[in-house]
């Protein structure tokens, strides 16, 4: 997830719907979830992509 920031990864779930979880491992002990969301579309909605830089952004990574 480039457009988030370096180190930023997501899950994709196919359960009941389409889920996404955009995370950050920063540390072995540690990971950080930025955003959970469930998709209704094919593309991701730029709200979601927003919020996940803004909270990236605030665990100064």
């Amino acid at each position: 997830m480039l457009n988030i920031g370096a180190g930023a990864y997501e899950i994709r779930l196919h359960i009941k719907g389409e889920w996404r979880i955009i995370y950050v491992a920063k540390m072995a002990d540690v990971i950080y979830v930025l955003h959970a969301f469930q998709k209704k579309t094919q593309k991701t909605r730029r709200e979601d992509i927003e919020l996940a830089i803004r909270r990236f952004r605030q665990i100064g990574h």
